[in-house]
């Protein structure tokens, strides 16, 4: 063999494992990005179940704030979820205990609106809680994929009236 068939195969033989490398890097990445999103799903749906249940069961909401919602539970026990944007964190507490639902979220907010909607069926906001009955909630969490968010967010937003 000669030097320049070594020099020859060197150089295809580099190429062709820079780009399996590079294919590798991005299966990678993708496998990451879907593992997230998957995640951030199931945390989403899981912390949604749970105040949808919790709220529609609720006697009235007693306070509000775009952050914080307070309501009166059938036994007079307050149920609080509360967005810490410093922590990224909603923070469901009931009577004495505390839970985190939802870690990681860049967004969340509330709002109230009466029940009866318009022509349109989008609803009357109010600013006093005692009419409140219809929270709406939305939030974004979104994670880090090599120190960087690329596409990792999950958006969640629904509407929920208390049964009362």
């Amino acid at each position: 063999m000669t030097l320049v068939e070594i020099m020859i195969t060197t150089a295809v033989g580099s190429i062709v494992l820079a780009a399996v490398m590079s294919l590798w890097l991005y299966s990678a990445r993708s496998f990451v990005a879907m593992g997230n999103y998957a995640d951030l799903d199931r945390v989403s749906r899981n912390a949604l179940d749970q105040m949808s249940r919790e709220i529609r069961s609720t006697r009235s909401l007693s306070s509000y704030s775009s952050n914080e919602v307070q309501f009166v539970d059938y036994d007079n026990t307050p149920l609080v979820y509360r967005y810490a944007p410093d922590s990224r964190q909603l923070i469901r507490r009931k009577g004495t205990t505390s839970q985190v639902l939802l870690q990681q979220c860049d967004f969340l907010a509330f709002h109230i609106s009466q029940r009866n909607p318009s022509n349109n069926f989008t609803f009357y906001p109010t600013a006093v809680p005692s009419q409140a009955k219809l929270i709406d909630v939305s939030w974004r969490c979104s994670r880090e994929i090599l120190g960087a968010k690329v596409n990792t967010e999950s958006v969640q937003t629904a509407k929920i009236v208390i049964r009362n």
